[in-house]
């Protein structure tokens, strides 16, 4: 289990300098290219073997206990150690993220974006995975924030190199918002390891705050706080990612939806509750109030985007969704209750499913039409998807009734453990406005489900003999491959909740309380 772990974390970076050398003359292929995108998804595939290995052999009876553990001192100095190891709360997240980059890695093979070198095509992805799947395992606040840094550098390129248009300005759009919140985020690591004198993540868990002053922990929330918020990302620092996943490949769009925003809200429930949880009882209901406005903004973004004549972009609508679905993670995080950290923790995994295969199908009806562009898909009858490929078309409506949290899939359970979470905060949060967030997350509920009726009327809807003629290909193989694992994920998730709920809950009784649960 040991080896297990440490070998998830570190194949990738050796997988990475791997694509970087020639291909062996019996491995080439027709081309070198292929032998490199094969490459990929070999790498990609065996680590994703590995996370179910792992996911078998953990102990499911004592999901709140980290397992899998490595702990060998690196900078004795400053008592830094490369400690590695997962719980309830991190495993699924680990096997997620493997599960989609191999997806990915998969779709590539298939139909690699435009760009320069597949080599160093695959070896960013790589890298980029190494990143998350160590954000995931690490034990050690510095750890933590080098595997949180070490996803931008590959992400930028991915976006500046491979991307669409406007791809530049995204890219560095995406990589100064990010750097700035990683600075502020890195003092207040540095505040709560110097003031406490470790940066274990598990010892500084279960000392529960007991050894930083209250000043100490609000100033270590507002730092860190607003790093995670970032990467979430949380209104009003939400800005850069409409513009990076409309220019990013649908890869990069999907990993970033998918992987990449969940490391902010893992950082608010690994670090902030359990080793500030004072400075996180002063700023829950401000967090709170702004994870309620960002689940209106997102949606009423996305209405205004979805309506005939705005010439809005599919994928810019639904990043602006995501705005939306990760204020139900926040909210569910404020309320600081076993029930809102469960629910936010399960909304995690099913906005990674969910949004990662919305990325994948608009990519596809970009690649078939050449444009995300509502309008343009819709024309004056609808693009017709029902008639012209019901596959596709169909797909394309399961995603977005998903998306809006129908009942008997993936997408209702965490929003709803959320808003319950709401209704009975942590004992000394102001029930009068949680209840307030509540209901604001009540009414974003209706909105989601309106803005996205209104793309799946528009897509999907009309008469296909009305509009241009088109051969408009349905769902090939290599989709297929890719998109039924998500597809089956999110109903199996919806109609067995107790499966996910049942490794996150013990270890969030025990998170909450300190480490003495």
């Amino acid at each position: 289990m040991q080896f297990l772990l440490a070998f998830i974390v570190a194949a990738p970076l050796l997988g990475a300098v791997a694509a970087l050398l020639p291909a062996p003359p019996g491995l080439k292929g027709r081309s070198p290219e292929q032998a490199v995108l094969r490459h990929g998804v070999t790498v990609t595939g065996v680590i994703l073997a590995a996370a179910v290995a792992l996911t078998l052999g953990f102990d499911h009876d004592a999901p709140s206990r980290f397992q899998a553990t490595t702990d060998i001192s690196w900078i004795q100095a400053l008592n830094i150690r490369i400690h590695l190891g997962v719980d309830g709360i991190s495993l699924p997240l680990l096997l997620m993220t493997a599960l989609l980059f191999f997806l990915c890695a998969l779709y590539s093979y298939f139909k690699l974006p435009e760009g320069p070198s597949p080599k160093a095509f695959v070896a960013l992805l790589l890298v980029l995975e190494s990143g998350t799947l160590a954000t995931f395992a690490v034990l050690d606040l510095m750890l933590f924030f080098l595997a949180f840094e070490m996803v931008l550098i590959p992400m930028y390129f991915l976006i500046a190199r491979w991307g669409g248009a406007q791809r530049q300005a995204a890219a560095w759009k995406f990589i100064l918002y990010t750097l700035l919140g990683s600075v502020v985020m890195l003092l207040g690591l540095l505040l709560i390891g110097l003031n406490s004198g470790t940066f274990d993540m598990v010892a500084l868990a279960s000392d529960n705050g007991r050894g930083l002053t209250h000043t100490t922990q609000m100033l270590a929330v507002l730092a860190i706080g607003t790093g995670l918020a970032v990467k979430t990302p949380m209104w009003p620092l939400h800005s850069w990612l409409p513009d990076a996943h409309t220019a990013a490949p649908t890869v990069g769009s999907v990993l970033l939806a998918g992987v990449l925003l969940k490391m902010g809200t893992y950082g608010f429930v690994r670090i902030l509750l359990p080793v500030t949880p004072d400075g996180m009882h002063t700023f829950a209901p401000y967090l709170g109030a702004l994870a309620a406005v960002g689940i209106v903004y997102g949606s009423l973004a996305c209405l205004s985007l979805a309506r005939k004549g705005n010439k809005g972009d599919l994928k810019r609508l639904i990043a602006y969704s995501s705005v939306g679905h990760m204020g139900f993670v926040l909210l569910g995080i404020a309320t600081m209750t076993p029930t809102g950290v469960n629910g936010a923790l399960f909304a995690n995994i099913a906005h990674g499913l969910i949004t990662g295969l919305l990325f994948f199908l608009v990519g596809a009806l970009k690649d078939r039409y050449g444009t995300a562009d509502i309008d343009t898909l819709a024309g004056a009858t609808g693009a017709a998807l029902y008639g012209r490929a019901p596959r596709l078309g169909a797909l394309l409506a399961f995603a977005a009734v998903a998306s809006l949290g129908l009942p008997g899939l993936a997408g209702f359970w965490g929003e709803m453990l959320a808003l319950f979470g709401a209704f009975d905060p942590a004992a000394g949060l102001s029930r009068p406005a949680f209840l307030t967030y509540m209901a604001v997350g009540a009414f974003g509920t209706l909105l989601t489900a309106a803005y996205l009726l209104v793309v799946v009327r528009r897509v999907c809807m009309g008469d296909p003999k009305a509009g241009p003629e088109l051969a408009l290909a349905d769902v090939h193989r290599y989709e297929f491959a890719a998109w039924t694992p998500l597809v089956a994920l999110t109903v199996l998730a919806g109609l067995w909740p107790a499966t996910l709920l049942g490794l996150t809950d013990p270890a969030v009784q025990k998170l909450l309380a300190g480490g003495n649960a």
